[in-house]
């Protein structure tokens, strides 16, 4: 028995419902081999449950890409990357390897906060990420951060000018997450391909139990895309799992609930 190979660089989320433990059990969840890198470590503070990064040192960052893609993997995504010499690091070895199928998902800020990590690993994600990337899921605020339109995106129509800018600067294929913060009768995510705008809609479901829920849909992405999948195809299907996670998301404590990475497999799947 062989199974395709997927690679995880992010961050772990020690509360284990996004960063390397979202995308490694939903590789599982598509019967993808996972493997991972990791660029740094959250923490939470008990009472309050703010967050702590702790970036890893990026010599520890390339041992652990070199170990991986010794093996060789069938495609690779990205989440928090810590530093701009991790991203810039990421973008190398995408090269030197000729990593094709790469989904960027631009993490900026952490669940529950609303500032930038850090503005320069924007620019550098914006410059030398961007362009190696087969697929990029930024949510509202990263499209907007990404796109550097003069505000923040509320309708449908910003979020098809955020994705124009965002594929000019190299992303072949763009899905701006829209989510239940767009007016619009269902949940809607954007997907563009440089030619046609296809908008991917669900059901709103009404809950805040959707901690890990963008690690996730990226990491469902890159699984599809593992396994053979076009990459619309890949997006789309994505999304149906992603939705039945968020639609099964349970409490873990007083402050977070995480999606159930396993839901469209135990509940959905035909």
């Amino acid at each position: 028995m062989t199974m395709k190979k997927a690679l995880t660089l992010a961050g772990s989320d020690t509360s284990g419902g996004a960063g390397i433990q979202a995308d490694l059990k939903t590789f599982q969840e598509h019967s993808v081999y996972g493997m991972n890198a990791l660029t740094s470590i959250v923490t939470m503070e008990p009472n309050g449950w703010n967050h702590n990064v702790t970036t890893i040192d990026v010599g520890i960052v390339e041992k652990q890409l070199d170990t991986v893609l010794s093996v060789g993997i069938d495609a690779m995504k990205s989440g928090m990357l810590g530093t701009v010499d991790v991203i810039e690091l990421g973008a190398k070895k995408i090269r030197e390897h000729s990593i094709e199928k790469y989904v960027l998902d631009p993490v900026m800020v952490c669940k529950g906060e609303d500032e930038l990590l850090l503005p320069e690993n924007t620019d550098a994600m914006r410059e030398v990420l961007l362009p190696v990337s087969l697929v990029t899921t930024p949510n509202l605020f990263e499209a907007w951060q990404l796109a550097q339109t003069s505000g923040p995106i509320k309708t449908i129509e910003g979020m098809k000018e955020a994705a124009v800018k965002i594929h000019e600067l190299g992303a072949k294929n763009v899905v701006i997450k829209g989510g239940r913060a767009i007016e619009h009768e269902k949940a809607v995510d954007l997907f563009y391909d440089g030619n046609d705008f296809t908008l991917l809609e669900s059901d709103k479901i009404d809950t805040t139990y959707n901690h890990g829920a963008g690690c996730t849909f990226a990491a469902a992405i890159t699984a599809n895309l593992a396994n053979g999948q076009s990459v619309l195809d890949a997006v789309t299907n994505a999304k149906k799992f992603v939705s039945a996670a968020i639609d099964h998301g349970w409490q873990l404590n007083d402050y977070v609930g995480p999606v159930m990475h396993g839901a469209y497999n135990k509940f959905s799947a035909k």
